[in-house]
């Protein structure tokens, strides 16, 4: 025999928790309590209408979907199985950080004001080009609550994202990168995988989670490839990762110079004397790189070289860089920095080129020769412009 849901308080009045199935968009469970009933018959009248209620009313009329549950219970874990785990693992602490602004909000009373009002917040510490990517991420959620019913509009793209900002590529010419590395010191352990680190980003151009993630076996030392297909994930020392790089070009081979090899070989024969059986290439204590342990270095050994501050990024620009002033095709470029399109690359360095124009214009001296006619052939006299210039000439 069921249970009668209809029960009576210590005060005399009825109440009830009724169980009313379960959230299609969320999958959690709908329960409803209402008191005070003055009787059981009034309270069998409520509990009735909600039973009968589809669960269409019950979830958008009368309960909403905050944006922290939506984001953390919906939106994540679809976006997971959307992107590669690399990105996702990026991206996922990028989300939680920057959306919590709207997480006591619901998700379909979020107006454009509240993300114009999130946009200022966000302009006094970040970039606007930041800006610009998180804002990007906050539309597509938007865009997945609209085709889920948890919203009637994407109030991101209604107010528009900020205009984008030029940013400067900074790098280091081959000078400055030699007086850089010059003042470390191969005979020191430390110093010599501080060393090869450097220097692998510089010649190779390598981005600093591709190299983190080298292995000794993804090196050919008898034809000078060097394998690129994966890249590092990185919390700490003991909770790290290689996953997938985030595009189909980042996974490519390179050919390395004979003194990259050579640099290579000497370290691999130091580290193998501590760590015998380490198959990373850029570690000194047997685990991969940290995000900080390079920066620090270079930023230590810029102030002492008495170069300016780069991120460690930009030894890749200055790898870059390298090759332009080589004179080296940007589609050679493209390929060797994994790059997917040529507008990537050409957008990004493009300006290092600034004595293209010049070049051209001194290729185009003297490479026409032609003898105009003495008479006229076209016979176009009979412009009005040509018979004034005419008799102007004549009258002279």
């Amino acid at each position: 025999m069921a249970k009668d849901p209809i029960k009576k308080a210590d005060n005399g009045t009825y109440y009830f928790r009724a169980n009313l199935g379960y959230n299609p968009i969320t999958g959690k469970q709908i329960q409803k309590y209402r008191s005070g009933f003055r009787t059981k018959k009034e309270a069998k009248e409520e509990y009735s209408k909600l039973v009968l209620a589809s669960t269409e009313e019950l979830t958008t009329k009368k309960d909403g979907v905050s944006f922290q549950q939506f984001i953390e219970e919906t939106y994540l874990p679809w976006y997971k199985t959307q992107v590669k785990e690399s990105t996702y693992l990026n991206r996922a602490t990028t989300i939680k950080k920057h959306f919590s602004y709207f997480y006591k909000m619901e998700t379909d009373e979020i107006e454009p004001i509240h993300v114009q009002n999130w946009q200022l917040k966000l302009a006094k510490d970040f970039s606007p080009n930041y800006i610009r990517i998180v804002q990007g991420m906050l539309s597509i959620a938007f865009d997945r609550a609209i085709v889920l019913g948890i919203a009637k509009k994407n109030p991101s793209r209604m107010i528009g994202n900020i205009k984008s900002k030029k940013t400067k590529v900074d790098f280091w010419t081959l000078e400055e990168f030699q007086k850089v590395i010059s003042l470390l010191c191969k005979k020191d352990y430390y110093e010599h995988y501080l060393f090869i680190s450097f220097w692998l980003l510089f010649m190779t151009g390598m981005r600093i989670g591709e190299a983190s993630a080298l292995h000794w076996s993804d090196i050919d030392f008898e034809t000078g490839l060097l394998s690129i297909t994966k890249t590092l994930y990185y919390r700490t020392m003991t909770d790290y990762k290689f996953v997938e790089p985030k595009t189909q070009a980042s996974i490519r081979t390179i050919y390395i110079d004979s003194d990259t090899l050579n640099e290579l070989k000497a370290w691999q024969s130091v580290q193998q004397q501590v760590l015998p059986d380490c198959p990373l290439v850029l570690s000194y204590n047997g685990t991969p790189t940290s995000k900080t342990t390079l920066p620090r270095a270079l930023e230590k050994l810029s102030n002492l070289a008495g170069v300016h501050r780069i991120k460690i990024h930009a030894l890749r620009h200055s790898h870059a860089s390298l090759l332009i002033s080589m004179g080296e095709n940007p589609l050679l470029i493209k390929e060797r920095l994994g790059h997917e399109k040529i507008q990537t690359t050409l957008g990004t360095y493009g300006h290092l080129y600034p004595n293209t124009n010049l070049e051209v214009a001194k290729k185009l001296t003297g490479i026409l020769q032609v003898q105009s006619a003495t008479e006229s052939i076209a016979n176009y006299t009979s412009n009005q412009h040509t018979a004034i210039y005419h008799r102007t000439v004549e009258e002279k």
